[in-house]
């Protein structure tokens, strides 16, 4: 799953920046991200929430209790996402010009005409979100990882190869007047859609291959009521999620290319989580799943535990790293083509600022996974709440209180913050719920990642100024790209030395295995 995600994040990535390259911050890019962030937030909002949050659970629980092995309850869920999806995509389809004007504000820098252009073709991306998520789940309960993990990967190439087909066809996108036919918007928009339907469909044949085989199943099944009333907290819970991101979008519209630049901050930041944290979580998640509807209390909370602690392990120096050599990362990542260094410096910044929520935000969510592996929907929608307030607060007194030209800081830190709240809160809520929590032992560990990459990014900056210095660089992008470098190169080993030296229980398996190899040569 690692290797898998560490692909599928690279090739994301690389999507990303020739999609900064080719549009730059302007306009046309803050319109295009917006349209394509519906279809994600809608699915979400549809089904996609309830399908990454309590389908996992249901599923192994049908696995143990019926006597097909939860084949007839798969094929039951299939058909009731197909129908709501598909009903859901045609109804977002003909409402665009209105999901338009939810998050493109009156004095915004997108265009609303453009917007929705883009959207009405994005918007068929829906169906095939919402199905990935649920065969991905199905797939992951037959213990199958690792084609879920690289079906990304083709839809970043679908969309890598778009970028080549938009840079390759003559014209541009005129925004005054939007024309629907235009062959740019349409390769730029269709080539989008069709990376998330290839993402969906690859898993298709996988399923017969993990022993379940798909037919259309339709009528009553005795575990509707439970699934519902699951979903309906689920839902809540994406819909307060919706109302977040709206408004997070019509205050970073009130600066040219603050969304863009939240965004991609928010990419690089996702890398190390995505890579770590996504596989700690997909792996732990049937376990947890399996441990209370045991009613194994003790399992449960080793788990937890565990999965706090390797949080904060693996997720800690790439926090560290994000704060000291963000401003770097995003000059030499986001300084080509149509983006100027300028640009670059302003995503690094917002990266660095924020890089903070790194690890709450994988705590929270591995706390909000125990709850659903109890079957309780309910209080992970309250926390939401309390974040969503947070959140929607911080970001009106950013918008308020701080220069346009910062709107992508005050977005990306605001974010950040509210997943110290989640975090806290998820904390004590399951403290109440299960009592103790080993939260003292993922405190301590929490503080020795943090000692461990102060001491290996300090050296590693100071090694980084010193080469600059000894080199004499004078081009702005080089320079970033030789603090990356010897950050990464020098920063993470060092940290994970430090955490070593500082006999961290976690590093252990990961230091015997390492002390074997050298044994063996």
């Amino acid at each position: 799953m690692a290797v898998a995600t560490v692909v599928s994040r690279a090739t994301g990535l690389l999507s990303k920046l020739l999609l900064l390259a080719v549009l730059g911050s302007t306009t046309l890019n803050d319109s295009y991200q917006a349209a394509t962030a519906l279809p994600t937030m809608i699915n979400e909002l549809l089904l996609g929430g309830v399908l990454t949050s309590v389908a996992v659970p249901l599923l192994v629980r049908a696995e143990r209790d019926d006597g097909d092995g939860g084949e007839s309850y798969a094929q039951w869920l299939i058909t009731m996402s197909a129908v709501l999806l598909g009903v859901g995509t045609l109804v977002a389809i003909a409402c665009a010009p209105l999901l338009t004007s939810l998050f493109v504000a009156e004095r915004s820098e997108a265009d609303p005409e453009l917007v929705t252009a883009f959207a009405y073709l994005v918007l068929p991306g829906i169906v095939f979100y919402g199905m990935s998520a649920l065969l991905g789940a199905i797939l992951n309960t037959k213990h199958v990882f690792g084609l879920p993990t690289w079906a990304p990967v083709l839809n970043n190439v679908v969309v890598v190869l778009t970028l080549g087909a938009y840079w390759l066809v003559p014209g541009a996108i005129s925004v005054d007047p939007v024309r629907m036919g235009e062959p740019k918007l349409l390769v730029l928009g269709l080539g989008t859609m069709l990376g998330v339907a290839v993402q969906a469909l690859v898993l298709v044949p996988a399923l017969r291959r993990a022993g379940i085989r798909f037919r259309w199943r339709w009528g009553w099944d005795r575990r509707l009521g439970e699934f519902g009333g699951l979903a309906g907290w689920v839902l809540l819970y994406v819909a307060l999620g919706f109302v977040s991101m709206i408004v997070l979008t019509r205050v970073a519209f009130h600066d040219t290319g603050a969304l863009v630049a939240y965004n991609l901050q928010w990419l690089i930041a996702q890398v190390p989580y995505g890579v770590l944290g996504v596989s700690l979580l997909t792996a732990l998640m049937p376990r947890m799943s399996r441990s209370a509807a045991a009613g194994d209390t003790a399992a449960l909370v080793g788990d937890l535990s565990f999965g706090n602690r390797m949080s904060a392990v693996l997720l800690m120096p790439f926090s560290a790293l994000m704060t000291v050599g963000g401003v770097s990362i995003g000059v030499a990542l986001f300084s080509y083509g149509e983006s100027t260094a300028e640009e670059g410096a302003r995503i690094g910044t917002a990266l660095a600022l924020s890089a903070f929520g790194l690890v709450p935000y994988a705590i929270t969510l591995l706390q909000l996974r125990v709850f659903y592996a109890l079957k309780d929907a309910r209080t992970p929608t309250l926390i939401q709440a309390i974040m969503v307030a947070v959140r929607i607060a911080l970001l009106y007194a950013f918008l308020a209180w701080t220069p346009t030209d910062k709107l992508a800081v005050g977005v990306s830190v605001a974010m950040s913050l509210s997943f110290v709240v989640g975090c806290l809160v998820g904390q004590v809520w399951l403290r109440v719920r299960l009592g103790r929590l080993r939260t003292g032992y993922t405190v301590w560990t929490i503080c020795l990642t943090v000692v461990a990459s102060a001491i290996g990014f300090a050296v590693a900056a100071g090694l980084a100024w010193l080469l600059i210095r000894v080199t004499g660089v004078a081009d702005e992008v080089v320079r970033a790209w030789v603090r990356v470098v010897v950050l990464t190169a020098v920063g993470l080993p060092l940290t994970f030395l430090a955490l070593a030296v500082l006999r961290v229980p976690e590093v252990r398996p990961a230091v015997a295995g390492a002390l074997r190899a050298v044994r063996r040569r």
